[in-house]
């Protein structure tokens, strides 16, 4: 039986540090610990804002449906498709408040929000939004990955 020659390397390594040259070493990424991870406190299924209720009929990830309807008038519903946007948890007054899931507010209406008359293009409208953020995280990914082809 023929041996080969030990490894210079790890003769040398050997010799001035107990630590065996065998166990892999783990290589540091940009990942690394520095990523924030929230648990964001989910929007709420059911809620009143404004003499009206909403509840929540649909949701497919950061997309809803929200059916809205008021006081005595439960018949004549509308229907909120909205974005739910995520936002950070923030002090105030010595008080910290937790990540949580946002409805849009009335400055985002037509651009994260949309009130519906009809419950079957309320739907349709979720199938947009759900297709559009789709598209957005695919193109994401290829953007990145582009650039990371690109830098090596």
């Amino acid at each position: 039986m023929m041996t080969s020659p030990p490894n210079a390397k790890r003769d040398q390594a050997l010799v001035g540090d107990s630590t065996s040259l065998s166990t892999p070493k783990t290589r540091a990424t940009a990942e690394g610990g520095c990523k924030k991870r929230h648990s964001y406190k989910p929007l709420q299924t059911r809620f009143r804002h404004d003499g009206f209720d909403y509840r929540q009929i649909a949701r497919e990830g950061n997309a809803a449906i929200y059916e809205q309807t008021s006081k005595g008038n439960e018949d004549s519903a509308a229907f909120e498709v909205i974005r739910i946007r995520q936002r950070e948890g923030f002090e105030i007054d010595g008080r910290f408040v937790d990540p949580a899931e946002i409805y849009p507010n009335s400055e985002a209406w037509g651009v994260d929000g949309w009130t519906i008359q009809d419950k079957d293009a309320a739907f349709h409208k979720l199938r947009e939004v759900v297709v559009e953020r789709a598209s957005a995280d695919e193109l994401a990914i290829r953007l990145l990955i582009s650039s990371q082809m690109e830098a090596e």
